[in-house]
């Protein structure tokens, strides 16, 4: 796609030269609310290298954990600022229900935010080659791969996201290869349950971008913006939230057969029940921007509980 802007939006700043965003502008352009999403796959996948039998604390390469951290992070915010961008430039984010948007909104130009989301993705290219000099080379591949998808989400000519596979894009890259890159980075080795809690962290990573969607289902097909919600529908939406919050609860279950404490991470089951309840009751709009906060918590607390209990084994 190219990098010049499209034609102005009612109530959109789209030009070039706009004005000069604070760094709360920025911060807020981050959305930090999503960061839990590159936290807990790290903490998950370090929690199930330090439970592996033989496996001390100090059995494992923290830095190298730290900075798998920092790759997670740096990709989650140049998803977002891209998003931003791309979104903007299309006049897909003219009416929102939801956070700022930087060039929707008017707060940078586009050029800013493009930069910004480049100068982010190089960030977490260099952190990913220290990674893959220190362990292996095919972590390039699979770093340049959710560079690439991270961009084409919303980006390029036929973005993803448009077309219903945005999920797809959060349950691999921030659900299975955070979770199972950071066990490996950690100890050069991947037990079989991490697959089975990277599933569970994927599927609430999942959860907090379905009902972003299920909020936007109304914009977002008015301006033709098929996402899975869209394609779904209100209804089925709903539920396709409801299994992914049980499914997450269920992989807790399946773990445990391997390492009996990651049963902890069923214990989050309790902060479901409000966001589970609100959506199962038709809150539209507006009313969604709690639950979105909701089931953010509910996967920070998750992941924590679930990586506490795989540490312990």
């Amino acid at each position: 796609m190219s990098s010049d802007p499209q034609p102005d939006h009612p109530g959109t700043s789209v030009a070039t030269d706009g004005p000069s965003p604070s760094w709360r502008d920025w911060l807020a352009g981050a959305r930090p609310r999503t960061l839990p999403a590159a936290v807990v796959p790290v903490a998950v996948g370090a929690g199930c290298a330090v439970g592996v039998s033989g496996v001390s604390l100090g059995g494992v390469t923290w830095w190298r954990v730290a900075l798998a951290l920092l790759v997670s992070l740096l990709l989650q915010v140049g998803v977002n600022y891209a998003n931003d961008y791309s979104d903007g430039v299309r006049g897909t984010d003219d009416v929102r229900v939801g956070p700022l948007r930087l060039v929707a909104g008017g707060r940078a130009s586009p050029a800013a935010v493009k930069r910004a989301a480049l100068a982010t993705f190089l960030a977490a290219a260099v952190a990913g080659l220290v990674l893959a000099i220190a362990t292996s080379w095919w972590l390039l591949l699979v770093g340049a791969l959710a560079i690439v998808a991270a961009w084409g989400y919303t980006g390029g000519p036929k973005p993803y996201g448009y077309l219903g596979l945005g999920e797809l894009f959060v349950f691999v890259f921030f659900g299975l290869v955070a979770t199972v890159g950071t066990t490996y980075v950690a100890i050069v080795d991947v037990p079989a349950v991490t697959w089975i809690a990277a599933t569970g962290v994927g599927f609430l990573a999942c959860a907090l971008l379905v009902i972003n969607n299920l909020r936007d289902i109304p914009t977002d097909r008015e301006v033709g913006k098929r996402t899975l919600a869209v394609r779904l529908g209100d209804g089925r939406t709903r539920w396709f939230y409801t299994g992914l919050v049980a499914g997450a609860v269920a992989c807790a279950g399946l773990a445990a057969f391997d390492r009996p404490w990651a049963a902890l991470g069923a214990g989050s089951l309790v902060l479901a029940l409000s966001p589970v309840r609100r959506v199962r009751s038709g809150a539209v709009g507006a009313d969604l921007i709690p639950v979105l906060g909701e089931t953010g918590r509910l996967q920070l607390v998750y992941g924590l509980l679930l990586a506490v209990g795989l540490s312990i084994g």
